[in-house]
């Protein structure tokens, strides 16, 4: 007790404290706790004097008052870490959400930890298969490396995340962490629901922050999951994927903290701090020769601005960029990807081989070519196309009901039974569209299906009928 280091509140500003210590100065990120049993938790944010800190509450602090006692734990924020997390629910302080009770103390590690030096890191060019065709053909994923998928409101972003746990977590030799960020909590129930209902739970852990807490939760929880993610990955030497939905929630909470600790705002309203606070959390995530994090993150493109600030800052740091289109949810085409505007560094000869780099190639000047005589169509009408841009309408319209695809995780809303397709399947039903050998069958026998041969299947079924 007599080594504690106490102090006292002098000023309350919505989410943002400072308190006086007169014997030692907290370092900045140390945990301060006070009320109640000690369940406020702040954060150290900045030193203002010699005595004196400015702190950012990562709980409620409703009922404080200037004046109360406050403690600095001596350390920062404390997150469980290892193989007992696996099934369960975490908010940003380590506190376990969920009914099933652990017994013991569980090993912790601090939320703030230094990205691996060079000497450490390991690259590769090993693609990350996910069962969905549009990306693997067209936006191949790198083992080990950031992908974003990028949208409005909406386009299916959150859907496409837990699509991607239901057809990585089964196959995925490591684990899988979902760290929500500004989740909904109807949305956290239900992935929740769905994980444990597909079988994979012992192998996921389940970090929250939800729209309701304050901007301090919201701007830690996604270090509090990378720390875990990071423990697996050096300790354990296990592959991990790692999820994150909503990456815009913590630039968003990192625009609230700074609004509060009084930071003037630059362009568009965002923090000064913007691009060192992302890179801070991106950079933690990269392979090591004993294991890797393969990160596939939701970015919300605010009114479908990709221009916005927190869009062009986060794209630098990924491998592979997935952007969703709400034209093509409107028209149906799930996932809603747009081909054209969807990039990847793992699009190389090199390193898919040559025929995928050609099919993909094709697929993109056909779409490209079909994008261009739209607004000779909407004039004119497609009759007055000569007949070889007719065909490259017709094939292109066929490559897009054919790269949808239904998923598992809306099975309940669709009626329609879930598909992972493998990339040889991918490859070739595309190829063979590309060479016109479905040109006598109709979009519909095309649309919403998995391998090509289940539109050879179904017209040999109806022929039948």
């Amino acid at each position: 007790m007599e080594n504690q280091n106490w102090g006292q509140i002098t000023r309350i500003r919505g989410s943002i404290i400072e308190a006086y210590f007169p014997d030692r100065l907290p370092l900045i990120n140390n945990k301060l706790t006070t009320g109640e049993d000690h369940k406020v938790v702040f954060e150290v944010n900045s030193q203002i004097s010699d005595k004196s800190v400015m702190a950012i509450a990562l709980t409620s602090t409703s009922g404080l008052s200037r004046g109360a006692s406050i403690l600095d734990a001596g350390k920062p924020i404390m997150v469980p870490v290892g193989n007992r997390t696996l099934g369960k629910i975490f908010d940003v302080l380590g506190n376990q959400l969920d009914e099933d009770t652990m017994s013991g103390e569980l090993p912790l590690r601090s939320i703030h930890q230094k990205p691996v030096p060079f000497s450490r890191r390991s690259t590769s060019d090993e693609i990350f298969i996910t069962g969905i065709k549009a990306i693997d053909v067209l936006t191949p994923l790198a083992k080990g490396e950031k992908a974003g998928l990028f949208g409005g409101a909406g386009v299916g972003k959150s859907v496409l995340i837990t699509e991607l746990i239901h057809n990585t977590a089964s196959s995925l030799e490591g684990y899988s962490i979902f760290c929500g960020i500004g989740e909904r909590s109807r949305e956290a129930e239900e992935l929740y629901r769905e994980i444990r209902e597909a079988g994979v739970l012992d192998h996921t852990v389940l970090v929250f922050a939800q729209m309701n807490e304050p901007p301090g939760a919201r701007f830690r929880v996604g270090h509090g999951a990378l720390t875990m993610a990071e423990y697996f990955r050096d300790t354990e030497k296990k592959d991990v994927l790692l999820l994150i939905d909503n990456i815009f929630r913590f630039i968003q909470a990192g625009s609230e903290v700074s609004g509060l600790t009084g930071k003037m705002p630059s362009r568009v309203g965002y923090q000064p701090t913007l691009a060192t606070e992302l890179s801070e959390l991106e950079e933690r995530i990269c392979n090591t020769r004993s294991g890797s994090i393969t990160s596939i993150q939701a970015v919300y493109v605010p009114a479908d601005d990709f221009t916005d600030p927190s869009a062009t800052h986060t794209f630098p740091h990924l491998s592979a960029s997935v952007v969703l289109s709400r034209k093509r949810a409107s028209e149906g085409l799930y996932p809603a990807m747009d081909p054209l505007n969807s990039t990847s560094r793992m699009l190389n000869p090199e390193i898919v081989g040559q025929r995928h780099y050609d099919i993909a190639r094709e697929i993109k000047m056909t779409l490209s070519a079909y994008e261009d005589l739209k607004d000779v169509i909407a004039m004119l009408g497609i009759s007055e196309l000569s007949s070889n841009d007719r065909n490259i309408v017709y094939r292109a319209r066929r490559l897009e009901r054919f790269l949808t695809q239904p998923f598992f995780t809306t099975e309940q809303f669709t009626g329609m039974k879930g598909k992972f397709v493998k990339l040889e399947d991918a490859l070739t039903g595309c190829e063979r569209i590309l060479h016109d050998e479905f040109s006598d069958y109709s979009e519909e026998e095309l649309y919403m299906i998995g391998a090509i041969d289940e539109a050879v299947r179904k017209k040999e079924s109806d022929h039948e009928s």
